[in-house]
C-alpha cells in the first residue's frame, strides 16, 4: 500500500491534458514606422533588455533611441518583409505546424513582445482545451540571457499568474549544450561544409557586460578569471557567453573543424556601453586583412531566422565583408524547421510526459 499513492500520482501525470506553446522574441506588425515604433518600446522598456532605473530608460528609448532607430529599422525590416509577413512569425508558426505532426499535444505560438502575447496563446488553448492541465512553454533561446530567455519565461510566469489560469505552467530549460540539439546544429552545418572557406565565424546575440557580472551567482566568476568560461563554476548556469562558448566548441569539435577555422563574436550592440567581445560587425572588417577572404557565418544563438540573420549578418554583414576584401561570405540559415530541430523538441516533450523531467525547470 506504501507505494501505491506515487503510482497513482505518476499515471495521473501520464494522462494529464497539456498543450505547448514555442515562445519566441517577437515582430512588429508590419513594416510602418508606426508599428516599428510600438515593438521597439516594448521591447527597450524591458527592464532586462535596457537594466536602468524606469525614468532614465524611458528618456534613454523614448527620448534618443527609437525617434532615430525606428525609421532605420522599419527599413531594415522592409528588407526581408514577406508577403505573408514577418518572417520571424512565419517561421514560428510552420515550426508549430511540423511539431503537431510529432507529438499529440496542442500546440501554439507566443511571443515575448508583439503578437500574439502568452496571454493570447493560453486563452486560445483554453478555448479549444477547457480541461486544459498544464502548459509545456519552450523558449526559442538556446542559452540563457536575462535579455532574451529569463525575459521570456518570466513574462509567460507573469501572464500565466495574472491570468489567474488553472492550468500548471512549465518551461524547458537552456538547451545549449544538449545532445539533440547540437545533433539537429551540426547536421544543419554539414551541408555547407562542402564549400571551401577560410573560417566559420560563430555569431551570438551581443548582451552588455554588466549583464554577465549581474548573472554571476558567485560574484567572483564571470569575466574576472582567466579563461572564465571553461574553468569549472557554479556561475556557468546563468553565464551566457559561457553557454555560447561551450556550444562552439561541442559544433566544433562534432564536426571536426580546426581551432584556426573557427572564430566567435557577438552581434547586435545597442548603446556606448561595453558589450562582449570581439564584436561581430568589426572582425568582419578585420578578417580580409587578416587573409580570411572566404567565410561562412552560423548564428547558434537564433533557432529562427529574423532580422539579425537575414538583414544584420546576411545583408549588412555580408556587404561590410565584401567591401572590406573578402572574396566568398555565406550566412548558414537557423534551424528553422529542420526536421531534426523538430523531433529534438518533440523528444523533450515526449520524455517530460513519459516521467523525464531532466529538460525541464524545477
Amino acid at each position: 500500500m506504501q507505494t501505491s499513492e506515487p503510482v497513482v500520482t505518476y499515471i495521473c501525470c501520464l494522462h494529464m491534458k497539456r498543450a505547448i506553446v514555442l515562445m519566441n522574441l517577437g515582430s512588429p506588425d508590419s513594416t510602418s514606422v508606426k508599428d516599428v515604433k510600438k515593438y521597439l518600446d516594448e521591447f527597450l522598456m524591458d527592464e532586462r533588455v535596457i537594466d536602468k532605473p524606469w525614468l532614465l530608460r524611458a528618456l534613454l528609448v523614448r527620448g534618443i533611441i527609437i525617434p532615430f532607430r525606428a525609421p532605420k529599422s522599419a527599413e531594415a525590416y522592409k528588407t526581408i518583409w514577406t508577403d505573408k509577413g514577418s518572417p520571424l512569425i512565419i517561421i514560428s508558426k510552420q515550426l508549430a505546424n511540423a511539431l503537431k505532426q510529432e507529438v499529440e499535444e496542442p500546440v501554439t505560438i507566443a511571443m515575448r513582445y508583439g503578437n500574439p502575447s502568452p496571454k493570447d496563446a493560453f486563452d486560445k488553448l483554453i478555448k479549444e482545451n477547457p480541461d486544459l492541465e498544464e502548459v509545456i512553454a519552450v523558449p526559442m533561446y538556446p542559452h540563457y540571457a536575462m535579455s532574451s530567455y529569463e525575459t521570456a519565461v518570466e513574462y509567460a510566469k507573469e501572464q500565466h499568474k495574472k491570468g489567474n489560469y488553472k492550468f500548471r505552467l512549465t518551461t524547458i530549460k537552456p538547451y545549449y549544450d544538449n545532445e539533440e540539439y547540437i545533433h539537429a546544429l551540426c547536421e544543419s552545418i554539414k551541408p555547407h561544409l562542402d564549400k571551401e572557406f577560410d573560417q566559420m565565424l560563430f555569431s551570438y546575440h551581443g548582451v552588455p557586460e554588466r549583464h554577465i557580472y549581474k548573472g554571476d551567482i558567485t560574484g567572483h566568476h564571470c569575466l574576472k578569471v582567466d579563461n572564465c568560461c571553461e574553468v569549472p563554476s557554479e556561475a556557468h548556469k546563468y553565464c551566457y557567453r559561457h553557454q555560447c562558448w561551450t556550444t562552439t566548441k561541442l559544433v566544433t569539435e562534432r564536426l571536426g573543424i580546426p581551432k584556426e577555422k573557427w572564430g566567435f563574436s557577438f552581434q547586435s550592440r545597442l548603446g556606448r556601453d561595453p558589450w562582449l567581445q570581439p564584436y561581430t560587425a568589426a572582425r568582419l572588417e578585420e578578417l580580409p586583412k587578416e587573409g580570411v577572404k572566404k567565410i561562412l557565418v552560423v548564428c547558434p544563438a537564433f533557432v529562427s531566422d529574423c532580422l539579425e540573420t537575414l538583414e544584420e549578418i546576411a545583408e549588412e554583414g555580408k556587404e561590410s565583408f565584401l567591401h572590406h576584401g573578402g572574396e566568398s561570405f555565406e550566412m548558414i540559415p537557423c534551424l528553422n524547421v529542420h526536421p531534426l530541430w523538430v523531433g529534438a523538441i518533440a523528444g523533450w516533450i515526449k520524455e517530460y510526459v513519459n516521467g523525464n523531467d531532466e529538460m525541464v525547470l524545477s
